[in-house]
């Protein structure tokens, strides 16, 4: 007898004191015969509104049809998201990092009601994703993540483009660097279609990291979004999650400590987005893994860097495609060096060094991917920085090119939106330190990311000659000598609310402080006249949200009290 796998449908389809709950799944097309079948939950965060998950109702359909050829119901499911891209540096940015929340309560919320065996779960942007894992942690069910895949490179003058391409163009035009018309056609052929933004960035960081940990099949994250490769997986992933269910195989069962940290060591390989650490510690959490800032430092301090990929270097997620043969050529490559641990669970059913067995060895002509013996950076550029300025932590992505020491005089904002002004109206001058304040995960509320600033100081050729702080945090696209994630936060009382213009900030991501050079007295003077701003937001999610998030040095989770 073939063994049963709808532990969770069988609930409703075989309970019988529900007649109307039968009778709406008879209404949804389900015949008698598929009573017996496990149910899968096919999530996409799918909208029109944004490149990167405009296409995930397609994969949906894909992966729906593929689920039915397997003798399982298939339920199509779509979640929210936010774009990123769109909302940055409008007050709608907000909402990005909080909207991680309410994707994974929608996720738990409708698999757990609905009593679905088994998810697949279809993210594309940034927040997706980890939204996505943090959901199918707490089910903890048979699950698969497809990610959508990567957006193609556009072109315009004969130079590859990407969405950071349009933010810096602004910053160019207003140092005359280029012209009006230059300018109009690097933002109409920076984004050419579906997909996520294209570089080392937080989605594609988040995927590389996610495929590394098991809960992807090989190659989903470096498959770009239009590709064949992308059908083929669509069209496979139901074999594995029929698989899963046969042998019971649940996400806690894949996601350990071990996995976490081979994501983490293969996102700082690549020069990943900060943002990885928010999630991570969400998503540690969410495993029941202690995890905390130290062991990032620690990874940190024993990973090379060896990603020649945007914002800081030069190639994209589709290059990785096309000339290093995908993620999984790299991942084989850390194996063997022993970066990694090959014995975790995936969602094959296998190990990831099983995974890796057929997969052909890396070439580095091409100068995307670095040999350990000769990387980039011989430590990771995560850098996690303490001192007065941050007796809780912080969070400088330092890749070498900014050098690894920075002092220099403040020049406080106490929003984004006032710096952006100063930066495009050239007001800031070198050896400045940006201290952009009250946008924490209270303060903001949300904890914005900062992709206009950076963009603006590097398309004003101030790259390196400026710094910027923040209690909020930094875009996967953003580059230069920047820390984020400064707790306490500003509306907590952090030392960043009391920062005044003129004074000296020194930044060492060798020792890995942060310092404010003001005597104490004058610090506790500072505190003695300080009246703490009320919330931005007086109702709504966002307001929720501010009441109940944890700092970032805990990853900004909401289901902690």
């Amino acid at each position: 007898m073939k063994k049963r796998i709808n532990h969770f449908s069988k609930k409703i389809t075989e309970e019988q004191n529900l007649p109307a709950a039968h009778a709406m799944l008879y209404a949804t097309g389900m015949k008698e015969s598929d009573f017996l079948k496990a149910q899968i939950g096919i999530i996409s965060n799918w909208y029109e509104g944004n490149p990167c998950n405009i296409h995930l109702d397609q994969l949906a359909k894909k992966i729906k049809s593929s689920i039915k050829k397997r003798y399982l119901i298939g339920f199509q499911i779509t979640t929210i998201g936010v774009s990123d891209g769109i909302t940055m540096g409008t007050s709608g940015m907000r909402y990005s990092l909080p909207s991680r929340e309410l994707i994974a309560d929608s996720i738990e919320t409708v698999i757990d009601s609905h009593y679905y065996d088994g998810v697949i779960s279809i993210p594309g942007c940034d927040k997706n994703i980890p939204g996505s894992i943090i959901g199918l942690l707490r089910l903890n069910r048979p699950s698969i993540i497809v990610y959508g895949g990567s957006i193609s490179s556009g072109y315009y003058n004969g130079n590859k483009l990407d969405i950071v391409s349009s933010f810096e163009a602004l910053g160019k035009k207003k140092s005359c660097k280029i012209t009006e018309i230059e300018y109009k056609n690097i933002v109409k052929n920076s984004c050419p279609g579906p997909g996520a933004c294209g570089g080392m960035y937080t989605a594609n960081t988040m995927a590389s990291a996610l495929e590394c940990m098991g809960m992807m099949l090989p190659y989903s994250s470096s498959s770009p979004s239009t590709s064949k490769n992308k059908i083929v997986e669509c069209e496979e992933v139901s074999k594995y999650i029929l698989n899963l269910l046969e042998k019971n195989i649940k996400p806690k069962d894949i996601v350990t400590k071990d996995s976490i940290e081979n994501g983490i060591k293969l996102a700082i390989c690549l020069g990943g987005s900060t943002n990885l650490v928010l999630h991570f510690l969400a998503i540690s959490k969410s495993a029941n893994i202690n995890f905390s800032l130290k062991d990032f430092q620690r990874i940190s301090d024993q990973i090379p860097l060896i990603g020649n990929l945007k914002p800081s270097g030069n190639f994209l997620m589709e290059d990785i495609h096309m000339y290093i043969g995908g993620i999984p050529v790299i991942i084989k490559y850390l194996l063997n060096e022993g970066i990694l641990s090959g014995n975790c669970l995936t969602v094959t059913g296998k190990t990831l060094s099983e995974n890796m067995e057929n997969v052909p060895n890396i070439n580095f002509s091409h100068k995307i991917i670095y040999p350990l013996d000769n990387p980039i950076k011989k430590n990771g550029h995560i850098r996690i920085l303490y001192g007065n300025l941050s007796p809780e932590g912080s969070v400088a992505k330092i890749t070498g090119k900014e050098g690894t020491f920075f002092r220099g005089k403040a020049n406080v904002f106490n929003s984004e939106e006032e710096a952006n002004i100063a930066i495009l109206n050239n007001q800031i001058y070198s050896e400045s330190v940006i201290v952009i304040r009250y946008v924490g995960p209270k303060g903001g509320p949300g904890m914005p990311e900062m992709l206009k600033p950076t963009s603006y100081i590097m398309g004003s050729g101030l790259g390196k000659k400026v710094a910027l702080i923040t209690d909020g945090r930094f875009s996967g696209g953003s580059h230069g000598f920047v820390v984020g994630h400064i707790t306490p936060e500003a509306l907590s009382g952090g030392l960043i609310a009391f920062v005044k213009n003129g004074d000296f900030i020194k930044i060492d991501a060798e020792k890995n402080t942060i310092t404010l050079e003001v005597d104490e007295e004058e610090i506790q003077k500072r505190k003695k006249s300080w009246t703490p701003p009320s919330l931005k937001i007086k109702k709504g999610y966002l307001y929720k949200y501010a009441k109940i998030v944890s700092p970032a040095s805990q990853g900004c989770v909401t289901d902690e009290f």
